[in-house]
């Protein structure tokens, strides 16, 4: 497929400008987005783990205030007296033993409610009040596997989240300390402490950092080891499970760890840290946008000047070099008008430039071209008339020698009618014959047809019949004179020697694809192959008709006989009369009898100059 100057320019313009830009953008794009990721890994990894300590402070922090309170008299004193109901005991001593474990705590404001389990009578012994809070009773509690592992932590703290044993810690969002005390004198087993501390301490925290991480939209989450959302830094996730946002849930492992992942359907980097207490991990989520929107501006930013950049190599491109485009397509065109013969067209010359040389020089060409072709043509025309004159001069010789020898027969044989009558026919013949135009209505080639085949039916009486059928409206069709004759008087001779019964010759006309076709077909004894083969083609076949298997033009090639000499003359005048396009087509298989179909250019009286025209075609 060929492509034109404007679009190849076109081509190579996207090609080698706008395709490396777009591919350079995106990885420009890949690289500045792996670039922010790795960046904002580090800084979040820091973050978690300044987060990490600060929150581990807070659960320290409770644990040894704990660890104090457990050894204190108070709470020594409650589990000395064994079997004593709150009831039964003394409420200004019980009130002294709260008021001293408050005190306690006083270091530690955060504390929201706390009660005790004695050990060998399972009572339940509150030191802070909790509106619509029922302490699990101990003898269900023990029943329990959590009781189970907080014996086994012998007296070490257990931590419980929010919504993981709503049963005894509640249903507020409040994480709860569980841990065996013990007699501080025998070490023996008296009671379970459960303290539950406010989420002041940790939304503060929370709050600081998500603070910080604003710019960002920073999520953090505690979760435990099942997956289970204990702390929300947005308070709405609570209570639910992780892998209900994301599929790939972080590994429980030391260290931090992040990933590129989707969390609730949206593009994120999600980072985690195992925290000391009981497996708990401390993870944070920072959506993708947020973090990229810094590439984003820098992108838009970039992307308007390239567009501007683009926009202005677009408008040179489609001015500057469409003019240049437009100029030598303009020659082209012209250079190929001129390879098609049209010599009088010229490039219009404007500016003063390259290109205005380019088509002067073109122009001065075309010039020098068209006169040494007109003088080439005259000279190729007086050649042609002198090649013309020449065969003519062979055709009339052999036809009137043949003639002439008839006359001389029916002389010696006295039939003066007979004489008469070929003498008037050949009167007619050497009329046409001898006129000086080679160009001749079709009716007068028949007219000298007709001739003729009454002189040769005069000296071959009995030897074949005649049939010619030409329509009327081709008539006056122009044709070369001594066309038909040659063709008709090689029937004759050739066709018919040997030939046992009566030989036909049937002449016809037609139009065919725009063409005069003049048919010469006879019932003789044919052309042998070898013979056939000797003749060469002179032009292309006939458009519009197909040229039979066994069938060659009459012309070309030497050939030691005599045989064929008028058919080649005539094949030849139509070459050089018409050109290649038109000639004679031999179709013969012994035995069979020959068809001849002469192929003429279709003209009516007055175009002979279209006739010297197609030569040179």
């Amino acid at each position: 497929m060929r492509m034109s100057l404007r679009a190849k320019l076109f081509t190579a313009f996207f090609t080698l400008i706008l395709l490396p830009l777009f591919l350079f953008g995106i990885f420009a794009y890949s690289f500045l987005s792996d670039l922010l990721q790795e960046k904002y890994t580090r800084q979040v990894e820091i973050t978690l783990r300044a987060l990490y300590q600060s929150v581990d402070f807070i659960f320290q922090e409770m644990n040894k205030v704990t660890d104090s309170t457990i050894a204190s008299n108070a709470i020594q004193e409650v589990l000395s007296k064994p079997g004593t109901s709150v009831t039964e005991t003394d409420y200004l001593k019980l009130n002294e033993v709260q008021r001293n474990f408050r005190d306690l705590l006083v270091n530690h404001p955060s504390v929201s409610y706390a009660f005790l389990y004695t050990m060998e009578d399972g009572m339940i012994i509150p030191f802070y009040e909790k509106d619509r809070f029922v302490a699990l009773p101990f003898n269900v509690f023990t029943k329990d596997s959590l009781y189970s592992e907080v014996l086994l932590r012998d007296g070490k703290p257990k931590w419980v989240g929010p919504f993981e044993y709503p049963q005894l810690t509640g249903t507020d969002p409040v994480f709860t300390q569980i841990r065996v005390v013990k007699d501080i004198v025998t070490l023996a087993d008296k009671g379970i402490l459960v303290v539950q501390i406010k989420n002041s301490a940790l939304e503060d925290l929370f709050s600081y950092f998500t603070y910080k991480q604003e710019t960002y939209q920073t999520r953090f989450f505690i979760v435990n080891r099942t997956g289970m959302i204990l702390f929300d830094s947005s308070y709405q996730s609570e209570g639910r499970f992780l892998r209900e946002y994301t599929k790939d849930l972080p590994q429980l492992k030391a260290g931090t760890q992040s990933r590129r992942q989707a969390f609730q359907e949206v593009d994120s980097i999600v980072s985690s840290i195992k925290l000391e207490n009981e497996g708990w991990q401390l993870v944070s989520v920072t959506p993708w946008s947020s973090l990229s929107k810094e590439i984003i501006l820098y992108t838009k930013w970039v992307g308007l000047i390239l567009a501007a950049c683009l926009l202005s190599a677009f408008v040179f491109l489609l001015f500057f070099v469409n003019r240049i485009t437009r100029t030598i397509s303009r020659i082209a065109r012209t250079m190929r008008r001129v390879e098609e013969g049209e010599l009088e067209v010229r490039v219009p010359e404007s500016g003063a430039d390259e290109l205005h040389l380019l088509a002067r020089s073109l122009n001065s060409m075309i010039a020098r071209i068209q006169e040494l072709l007109g003088r080439v043509k005259k000279e190729q025309e007086q050649k042609t008339q002198a090649e013309m004159r020449v065969l003519e001069a062979q055709i009339k010789p052999h036809f009137l020698f043949n003639t002439l020898e008839s006359i001389n027969v029916l002389a010696v044989q006295n039939e003066g009618r007979k004489v008469s009558q070929m003498v008037l026919r050949l009167a007619s013949i050497l009329r046409i014959s001898i006129h000086g135009n080679r160009i001749i209505p079709l009716r007068q080639e028949i007219e000298h047809l007709r001739s003729y085949l009454e002189i040769q039916r005069f000296r071959f009486e009995d030897l074949f019949d005649y049939e010619i059928d030409v329509p009327e409206e081709l008539l006056e069709a122009s044709v070369q004179k001594l066309t038909l004759q040659p063709l008709v008087e090689n029937c004759i001779q050739h066709g018919f020697n040997g030939l046992t019964g009566t030989g036909r010759i049937r002449v016809t006309a037609e139009r065919s694809a725009g063409r005069l076709v003049l048919t010469v077909e006879d019932n003789g004894v044919g052309i042998p192959n070898e013979q056939l083969a000797r003749f060469q083609y002179l032009s292309a076949p006939p458009e519009g008709g197909a040229v039979p298997e066994r069938s060659s033009p009459a012309a070309g090639g030497g050939e030691p006989e005599r045989r064929g000499l008028g058919v080649r003359s005539v094949a030849d005048r139509i070459r050089i009369q018409f050109g290649s396009r038109y000639g004679l087509y031999i179709c013969s298989l012994p035995g069979a009898g020959t068809v001849i179909k002469c192929v003429l250019p279709l003209m009516e009286r007055g175009d002979e100059n279209e006739a010297q025209g197609h030569a040179g075609g």
